[in-house]
């Protein structure tokens, strides 16, 4: 499915071109120079949009809908994946998908939220808003990683845990809060990407983690811009106010220093334009920090993950 923000549709246009030249050209009449200029404005199109991005243009990039979801990093990074679902107390919660797999021969768990594409899956997968049940299938398959000493991978991509009515009566904020408290006391590598959009306790109950990694067009912020705009101004039009005021990205938290631990580059123009060359960065990253884990006790993994977090609270006088 094609889908295009604002502030591509000009290298969009450009790029539109540059195909109907190439349909139309034959060996008598070749249009072969006119391509190469066209191509060389579209790359320095593209290198100036890119390289000035606003914070809400980066979230709308976040949000993109042809940007790959935790499934697609499944299919490009690891092998045998074999899907786990339900609870076991409620239902499955398509919004949150989790199963064991291997890296690079090695045994895995891997986590994380799935969005969809079409209006069907959205609905599907409830625009990747999990339920308590999401997070409590999600716990149970990070507590079978333990008993089995299987590192852990997940993948943050969501607005926020779902706020229906149901879900609070399931026990929404109870069953984050549970995985808060279990994920920190861990014996096994956790290394958490986000790779779309971190809202709030929604994304944070599958990212506490040893290491945390941004992809450089994600967003990772206690509540979205619509809901900030919402509360500071009534006004939830008032999205990209908000996210200048929030500095919910990549580059703003890596700011921080103790937030994210790493910042995965993208491929010019974001990962939907090249899920492959993207899924390779992430991987890349990932084993990077899985080797370096790796050495530590799980004593040390759980202090590790218990200093990192304490770290993030600070007092100012």
């Amino acid at each position: 499915m094609q889908f295009h923000l604002d502030f591509e549709k000009p290298l969009v246009e450009l790029e539109q071109k540059i195909r109907e030249l190439r349909e139309f050209s034959t060996e008598k009449v070749s249009f072969s120079n006119d391509i190469k200029k066209l191509e060389k404005k579209a790359q320095k199109l593209r290198e100036d949009i890119f390289s000035n991005l606003t914070r809400w243009q980066r979230t709308q990039l976040a949000r993109h809908v042809n940007r790959p979801f935790t499934l697609d990093f499944v299919q490009h990074i690891f092998t045998d994946w074999f899907e786990v679902h339900g609870d076991r107390n409620f239902r499955d919660d398509p919004a949150l998908v989790c199963g064991f797999a291997r890296l690079d021969g090695e045994p895995c768990v891997v986590i994380g939220h799935q969005k969809g594409r079409d209006t069907k899956e959205k609905v599907y997968r409830n625009f990747g808003m999990p339920n308590p049940e999401g997070y409590r299938k999600a716990l149970r398959v990070m507590q079978m990683a333990e008993q089995f000493g299987l590192p852990i991978f997940t993948f943050v991509d969501t607005p926020g845990a779902f706020p229906g009515i149901g879900a609070e009566e399931r026990g929404q904020a109870e069953a984050i809060a549970r995985n808060l408290r279990e994920m920190a006391a861990l014996t096994v590598p956790v290394i958490v990407t986000v790779t779309g959009e971190g809202g709030s306790g929604g994304a944070l109950a599958v990212a506490v983690g040893n290491r945390v990694l941004m992809m450089e067009y994600s967003v990772y912020s206690v509540i979205s811009p619509e809901g900030c705009a919402a509360i500071l101004w009534s006004d939830g039009t008032k999205g990209p106010q908000a996210s200048e005021a929030l500095k919910l990205t990549a580059a703003d938290i890596a700011e921080l220093g103790c937030v994210i631990d790493d910042v995965i580059p993208e491929p010019l123009g974001g990962a939907h334009n090249d899920v492959s060359a993207a899924a390779s960065e992430v991987k890349k990253c990932i084993k990077k920090h899985l080797e370096e884990l790796k050495k530590l006790s799980p004593e040390e993994l759980v202090e590790q993950r218990y200093q990192k977090f304490r770290a993030m609270s600070r007092v100012q006088e």
